[in-house]
């Protein structure tokens, strides 16, 4: 049996200027703690809601077969978030798809501390409005333990992604991991970031 080919080591952390603070991270502690606290009677700073990670993740079932169109992924990934992302393999083989086990299937990211931050700051300021005929985000995609997921049809809406040299447009899903226990406070919290959701007439 041939040797899984290993994924890519995450490129090393980009030096963090000093002093930098995140636009939103700034914006949580110094005015979204405060308004959580009151709106839901939290006595104690350190139980306000906040976000722990955000997952990044596109899949491509064309990348068993085309190994080229996994390795643009990556790369166009990888400029989107300033994080270098690893390969996701098939954990089963599937016949009628002529997937075996093992095979890469997509590349996925984790981010955390100050790229979360700064990548959830580009994707509510920047990415989302590009979006095509764009009404806001759909407020029923929490998972009841306080989490969301968001799915992106076109990776071009990244500015971050050259269109000129992308011979596929790719599809993402984003998942914002909070530690809010239910999905009320994790609305409110994502929607205080700035999150857009749209109402729920136009959603």
């Amino acid at each position: 049996m041939a040797k899984k080919k290993k994924d890519a080591p995450a490129a090393p952390a980009s030096p963090t200027p000093e002093g930098y603070v995140p636009r939103l991270k700034a914006r949580y502690e110094g005015e979204i703690v405060p308004k959580m606290r009151q709106e839901f009677n939290i006595t104690n700073p350190m139980a306000v809601p906040r976000i722990e990670k955000i997952c990044v993740n596109i899949g491509l079932g064309e990348a068993s077969r085309n190994i080229k169109l996994l390795d643009a992924a990556v790369d166009e990934l990888a400029a989107i978030v300033g994080q270098r992302p690893t390969t996701t393999r098939a954990k089963k083989s599937i016949a009628n798809f002529k997937l075996r086990e093992g095979m890469p299937i997509g590349c996925r990211v984790t981010l955390r501390g100050r790229r979360m931050w700064d990548f959830l700051d580009r994707l509510i300021s920047i990415a989302l409005p590009r979006v095509r005929d764009f009404r806001g985000v759909s407020d029923r995609s929490f998972d009841g333990r306080g989490n969301y997921t968001l799915g992106i049809r076109e990776h071009l809406i990244f500015p971050e992604v050259d269109s000129n040299r992308v011979e596929q447009s790719k599809g993402l899903n984003v998942t914002i991991v909070t530690t809010a226990d239910n999905d009320e406070l994790a609305r409110f919290l994502l929607r205080e970031l700035g999150l857009p959701f749209a109402s729920r007439a136009a959603a």
